[in-house]
């Protein structure tokens, strides 16, 4: 009796077993044939969530993305690597006074990586050497339109446009050297060599405009004096009585003689006001700076003073870092506008 039992207690369960296996096959079956959008809003997910379709590219896709991801990337570093390669080459032949070797070398760079900035300004400075002022004009306004900060760029466009009389235009661009070099480095070696060339290229604009001045001023002198002494003439002609009642001319001739003096005071070189002028150099401010003491030096002869000599003001002896220098704005306006009408006061001894 126990065994009969226990025989059909396992007939009883393997029949519900192929009975559950046959529901979960239909319900398989029936769910295959809906579409899965359908399958997953009855589920509340997006189609996108679908674990077995998402993130799943095709062979052709991973190797689209593969490839755009590492292929330029590593082809643009070697040729930046390699290009960087030749500016150093570049600039050992430059220092060996090779420069054709060195142009060479930079014109590859180039072409290797054209939107390099300092490449360009490289190879100009090689042209300079060479007086190729017209390869140097080239080179540097490409390397401004891609750096329009690039000080080298501005400083040597300016010497090219010197040397093609563009006065006005070559000034200019030394002007924006120098406000560029001056942030980027105040006492930089290339800050005085670029206040140089300007300096020497406004006393040059200055000569320029004062001949022209001075010629066209002695002209118009010589007009009224001839003037002057055609109405004398004239008026001792149609006079009645004596020579001597007619009014000599000599004293409006010293007048005229004063007013065209008084026109050309500007242009003729005196002292420079001492205010203007830095306490240590005596020279004419070009970037002024002043202390907490309220003593105004130029910026980079401060500089060195507090590097090289202490940290304290020459002139109060008061102790004093650079921290605490500031611009003088007052006075360099003053400097400038001093300049605008003495523009012999550029002149370098």
């Amino acid at each position: 009796m126990p065994t009969r039992l226990i025989e059909e207690d396992r007939n009883r369960l393997m029949h519900s077993h192929d009975k559950t296996l046959q529901e979960v096959e239909n319900s398989t079956r029936k769910n295959s044939d809906i579409p899965e959008n359908e399958r997953l809003q009855k589920l509340h997910l997006p189609p996108s969530s679908n674990p077995l379709t998402r993130h799943r590219p095709s062979p052709e896709t991973r190797h689209h993305q593969t490839s755009s991801k590492m292929g330029p990337k590593a082809g643009v570093s070697a040729a930046e690597k390699q290009a960087e390669k030749l500016r150093q080459d570049g600039n050992s032949y430059f220092k060996k006074d090779k420069l054709g070797a060195a142009i060479d070398a930079y014109t590859e760079a180039i072409v290797l990586c054209p939107n390099v900035p300092v490449y360009r300004t490289n190879r100009a400075l090689c042209h300079r050497k060479r007086n190729e002022w017209t390869r140097v004009e080239e080179d540097c306004r490409r390397a401004i339109e891609l750096d329009p900060n690039s000080v080298k760029a501005h400083y040597m466009l300016g010497l090219a446009l010197l040397q093609k009389q563009e006065l006005s235009e070559g000034i200019k661009e030394l002007d924006k050297a120098l406000d560029l070099g001056r942030g980027a480095d105040p006492k930089g070696y290339m800050v005085e060599e670029i206040w140089l060339e300007l300096a020497k290229a406004k006393y040059l604009r200055w000569e320029h405009e004062s001949s022209e001045r001075t010629w066209d001023l002695l002209s118009l002198k010589e007009a009224c004096v001839m003037a002057l002494q055609e109405k004398h003439a004239k008026d001792i002609s149609e006079m009645d009585g004596p020579i001597g009642t007619v009014e000599p001319n000599s004293n409006q001739i010293a007048a005229l003689n004063h007013v065209f003096a008084k026109a050309t005071e500007d242009d003729r070189p005196a002292e420079v006001p001492d205010y203007l002028c830095c306490k240590i150099t005596l020279d004419i401010f070009r970037d002024p700076v002043i202390t907490p003491s309220g003593v105004t030096y130029e910026r980079a002869v401060i500089l060195e003073h507090l590097l090289k000599v202490g940290k304290f003001d020459p002139v109060t002896q008061a102790p004093l870092d650079a921290s605490q220098l500031i611009p003088n704005l007052a006075i360099k306006a003053a400097v400038q506008a001093y300049l605008a009408k003495h523009g012999w006061a550029y002149r370098l001894d």
